[in-house]
């Protein structure tokens, strides 16, 4: 036994797929690359509990915030471990395209499942001469002579990202993008009117939308808000191609074998069909994910895709 020991032990650990056949017999870790509180920790905390009681095995999250994920993933991906999980949201696929170094690749990972998708608000300050979309047009263009600008959660972020998107679609002239370090400042600066409009999670700002701080002028998605019932949608407002979500998903390391991957897409899907889950996230303004791997994968893909030709487009890089 002690030879057979020393065996194992030259040889290091045993590969991922050795590891699965009695998937899962030890605590699972969620890896999120951002610090609690955002709009990613509280995916993976919305899952956490319900999974744990369908796998009957802990489910923990750890927070290793750094490098808009980047940190996070390249663990999960370097330690190709099937107890080591990802939650990740867009930026994970407009990192490849916006870091001048080398991020992880999302397609490389196994897509396991949708947690929810946030539609965008676009907003300004109450202060602004814009109440809907054509005032807040004439508003930018009027005032492109002086550098219009507007505020980010960070830069080569998706909030910067599907800024320049929709400025696009509705042929706005250039903006100056005002990177903050996440959202929660830069909605404050928005609402100290420091800085003219912003575009980010429903979730995070229907509360300063409910309480008259910020002003909304539309949102992304291809419905209204039960949240938001008297903001139209993009669509309406005739912005062709303009259909655009946040998502938050739950990835495994590359090839992770399918038997595993459907216990955590199973497990996933019961904690999201818990009422307490669901009706949470739905309060947020949020969207309840769910589903099966491969329409999470076709997600991915798709976003991966679309922000890739974005930035090309208007070259954007991330600091």
């Amino acid at each position: 036994m002690a030879a057979t020991g020393a065996v194992i032990s030259a040889v290091g650990p045993l590969p991922a797929v050795a590891q699965t056949a009695q998937w899962p017999s030890k605590p699972i870790s969620l890896l999120v690359g951002y610090p609690p509180g955002g709009l990613t920790d509280a995916g993976s905390r919305f899952i956490s509990r319900g999974m744990a009681t369908a796998l009957a095995q802990p489910v923990l999250v750890e927070n290793k915030p750094g490098a808009g994920g980047n940190i996070a993933a390249a663990e999960v991906q370097r330690a190709n471990d099937p107890y080591r999980l990802l939650v990740a949201n867009t930026s994970f696929t407009i990192n490849p395209h916006t870091y001048p170094t080398a991020a992880p690749i999302p397609t490389d990972f196994t897509p396991i499942g949708l947690i929810l998708e946030s539609q965008l608000v676009l907003v300004v300050n109450p202060a602004a001469p814009a109440k809907n979309l054509s005032e807040f047009i004439a508003w930018v263009k009027a005032d492109s002579n002086k550098g219009f600008s507007y505020a980010s959660s960070g830069n080569g972020g998706n909030t910067h990202l599907a800024m320049e998107y929709f400025r696009e679609r509705v042929s706005l002239p250039k903006m100056s993008q005002v990177p903050y370090r996440g959202s929660a400042p830069a909605i404050q600066d928005l609402v100290g009117n420091q800085v003219p409009c912003m575009m980010d999670a429903a979730s995070l700002l229907i509360p300063f939308i409910s309480s008259g701080k910020l002003r909304p002028i539309l949102v992304t998605g291809s419905s209204r808000l039960a949240a938001l019932p008297d903001v139209p949608t993009a669509a309406e407002l005739g912005i062709k191609d303009f259909v655009v979500t946040v998502f938050v998903g739950l990835y495994g390391p590359p090839k992770l074998p399918a038997d595993v991957v459907s216990k955590a897409n199973a497990a996933m899907n019961a904690a999201l069909a818990d009422p307490a889950v669901s009706s949470q996230i739905v309060k947020n303004g949020d969207m309840v994910g769910g589903g099966t791997a491969e329409r999470f994968a076709a997600l991915t893909r798709d976003n991966y895709k679309l922000w890739g030709e974005v930035a090309k487009r208007n070259n954007i890089r991330a600091d």
